[in-house]
């Protein structure tokens, strides 16, 4: 079965297609498609992207509101029904490959499809993203790769099973926090496993976001989560074995991804998402369930940073010093804050490394801009040489 079987097999398991509004599809998504409303290109959303093709849940000209002859009862120049029915298209979007991977099509966009050849869709063209996870490329590449697109909430997926990597949660909240969606904290397998010492561990690491015990298997507080991710567009991550294709299984009320069993020894599991894929939901509203995170990179921005440790950066604004490095200047509040027990000598270690790596990447960037600028100097330099009597 090849993924467009597979995507029409998961929404015959709903009572209904999915339409333009259960994916997303509002008065933004609608004022963004105005200006391309007169081209004839359909607007549609990614559910997933191979090399060179990507299946489009697009909105469907021959569903609810036609005329007789097939072609659409609205004027072309005007924006698709919410209410329109979707129908899933494999489309070519080699046309707007440009060499940057964060420009390519991802999982979640909002896409404009040519269907002047029904046997041949073409993708044409993306609407403008309004959130996007973006995590740096692994090994020396300094380019970035987008997880998900246009969502609202970043579901990060911690195992209760295993010992929590309160590090790696820190990481993975500064992603979600600068992506522009609300990050929401998983405490999946609460059934096999429930240390409250664990749990307020976790929510210490995480001010501001929500944080979430559940159960897959015995429905323990997947009414909540259901609630806040109810008509939303929301993205999955985390490590392989902590339990996402189960989640987004129990979410979807269907057994829409296949699952396997952890190491005993460890909790950790095999990969069994292998792509991104966007799960339309029984009641309105998508999941983009991601194969399992190894490396987790940021890619520049302070923003998420900076809200992912919104109790440092509290107390850095109470510092004597404007510029303190929370090194050990005279009148530090951070260090304060550390030596009383407010804030976790582990959390002040860890803000340190992501700055770090910040700054690193903001200097491959910077490099890159001034290295440029130097070609541009010396160009304009010879020109002035050459134009002097």
């Amino acid at each position: 079965m090849n993924s467009l079987d597979r995507l029409s097999a998961r929404q015959h398991t709903h009572s209904t297609t999915p339409t333009l509004a259960d994916l997303g599809w509002n008065p933004q998504r609608a004022a963004d498609y105005a200006v391309h409303a007169a081209t004839g290109l359909l607007p549609g959303r990614v559910a997933r992207v191979d090399r060179g093709l990507c299946d489009v849940l697009l909105a469907d000209p021959a569903g609810p509101g036609v005329i007789a002859d097939g072609r659409p009862e609205r004027n072309p120049e005007q924006n698709p029904d919410p209410d329109t029915a979707t129908r899933t298209v494999r489309a070519d979007w080699s046309a707007i490959f440009d060499g940057d991977p964060i420009n390519n099509p991802c999982t979640g966009d909002w896409a404009l499809v040519e269907v002047a050849d029904p046997a041949a869709p073409v993708l044409r063209a993306l609407l403008p993203r309004h959130t996007a996870v973006v995590r740096g490329a692994t090994g020396e590449r300094s380019e970035g790769q987008v997880l998900a697109a246009n969502i609202d909430h970043v579901l990060i997926a911690v195992s209760l099973a295993a010992k929590s990597d309160v590090g790696r949660i820190e990481r993975l909240l500064a992603l979600a926090w600068e992506s522009g969606a609300q990050p929401v904290v998983v405490l999946t397998k609460a059934d096999a496993a429930y240390d409250p010492a664990q749990v307020a561990d976790v929510e210490a690491a995480a001010p501001g976001a929500t944080v979430l015990a559940v159960s897959a298997l015995t429905g323990e507080g997947m009414d909540v989560l259901a609630a806040v991710l109810a008509g939303g567009s929301a993205a999955l991550i985390g490590q392989s074995g902590v339990g996402k294709s189960t989640l987004t299984n129990a979410l979807a009320g269907a057994e829409v991804m296949a699952t396997s069993g952890t190491r005993e020894a460890d909790e950790k599991g095999r990969h069994t998402t292998t792509t991104r894929e966007l799960i339309p939901l029984p009641g309105g509203g998508v999941l983009i369930d991601t194969p399992g995170l190894r490396g987790v990179g940021l890619f520049g921005g302070e923003s998420g940073l900076a809200q992912a440790f919104s109790d440092i950066e509290e107390f850095a604004e109470q510092c004597r010093f404007a510029d303190c490095a929370h090194e050990g200047e005279p009148g530090c509040a951070v260090l304060a804050a550390v030596a009383d027990g407010t804030v976790p000598e582990r959390r002040l270690a860890s803000y340190r490394k992501l700055l770090r790596e910040n700054e690193w990447i903001a200097s491959r960037t910077d490099a890159r801009l001034a290295a440029e600028r130097r070609q541009e100097w010396k160009r304009r330099s010879r020109e002035a040489n050459k134009a002097r009597p």
